[in-house]
């Protein structure tokens, strides 16, 4: 059975079984926090069990390494959505150790591009259109350096208010232990 018909056919059965009940709560964040965290699949559920966060509690944005790269991208428009229409008076910016964004190399995925029937000239014409891929692309060699990165960047950013605290942390993917990069309150 395909993927999307294995969950189409669980979630007939989950609306009719009301399964749905337990996690019914509003658009606004109980805890009036965003989160911006990596798409890791082992922080899925562990971030919010370390954090003692349930479904209502926070906002959630997820990307690959938790990168906030450009301050008028729609990771930095989701803060501030988060932060103007829906009531988050805080900003955590969580990466984890062994992130795959720290050992991304540009130049392989490039390849695998083509593997997958991405053309030379799709590439080249990105490349004239001002659009540099390897350094779109690239991660990070350090996790604490990139979560000071992105904390700075929505710190400074000239839309946020002097008043939203934007804090920087590290969480272990094995053990949910979170460490402190950029404390928030220490402004």
């Amino acid at each position: 059975m395909p993927l999307l018909d294995e969950i189409l056919n669980y979630n007939e059965s989950f609306v009719e079984e009301k399964a749905y009940e337990p996690y019914q709560t509003s658009k606004l964040p109980d805890k009036r926090m965003v989160v911006v965290s990596c798409m890791d699949t082992r922080l899925v559920e562990l971030l919010p069990r370390s954090m003692n966060l349930r479904n209502g509690d926070f906002k959630l944005i997820k990307n690959a390494g938790a990168i906030i790269s450009h301050p008028f991208g729609s990771v930095m428009r989701s803060i501030l959505v988060a932060v103007y229409e829906l009531n988050a008076d805080e900003v955590f910016v969580i990466g984890h150790h062994q992130c795959g964004m720290s050992s991304i190399e540009p130049q392989k995925m490039i390849g695998h591009f083509k593997e997958r029937g991405v053309s030379n000239d799709t590439i080249n014409t990105l490349k004239h259109s001002g659009v540099d891929l390897e350094k779109w692309l690239s991660g990070f060699k350090s996790v604490e350096e990139s979560v000071r990165n992105s904390v700075d960047m929505v710190r400074n950013h000239p839309l946020l208010p002097d008043d939203i605290p934007v804090h920087g942390l590290v969480i272990a993917p094995d053990t949910g232990k979170l460490d402190l990069v950029v404390d928030g309150y220490d402004r």
